[in-house]
């Protein structure tokens, strides 16, 4: 589905970078920062969405109070990094929930993914299942656990960016 292209004004542009840290923020709210009424910051808000600048609205979970965990980078080299088998890498990564992230990247390591197990034990079972694929055509996997957190994703630094009809 096409979507539709909406003129990303410095009011839009605001609106998409306080949201975007915080999705949660009432209509109320949102619409003082940005110096609108609440009807006219929510139909700035539909508009957005209806025109997909919204990917998805998702919550920080502080998964150390809630369950047992481990998180890690999982590198995957290809046999072959052509497209087909790098579709057929990628479809079965996507059916995998415990895959959250993943990337393909430059340089000696196809792709990077990000990950979260219940425990090492797990983590290696679904490493090793993947990896057994032998139609995936995996040739290298580096496990890289996490240890702490230094620091986390905490959204795109948009105020240090240049918005494509800035050019």
């Amino acid at each position: 589905m096409k979507k539709k292209n909406l003129k990303l004004d410095a009011i839009n542009k605001k609106i998409l970078s306080i949201t975007h840290l915080n999705s949660d923020i009432s209509n109320q709210e949102l619409a003082e920062r940005v110096g609108l009424s609440p009807s006219a910051c929510f139909q700035r808000m539909k508009a957005l969405k209806e025109a997909g600048y919204f990917v998805s609205f998702h919550t920080d979970l502080d998964l150390d109070r809630m369950v047992e965990h481990v998180l890690a980078y999982v590198e995957f080299t290809l046999e072959n990094n052509s497209p087909a088998p790098r579709e057929k890498f990628e479809a079965a990564i996507e059916s995998i929930p415990e895959f959250m992230d993943c990337l393909r990247i430059t340089g000696d390591v196809d792709y990077i993914c990000f990950t979260c197990c219940s425990n090492t034990q797990s983590l290696n079972t679904l490493i090793d299942e993947l990896s057994g694929r032998e139609a995936l055509g995996i040739k290298v996997v580096k496990t890289r656990i996490i240890l702490d957190r230094a620091k986390w994703y905490l959204g795109y630094p948009l105020a240090k960016l240049k918005w494509l009809e800035d050019k």
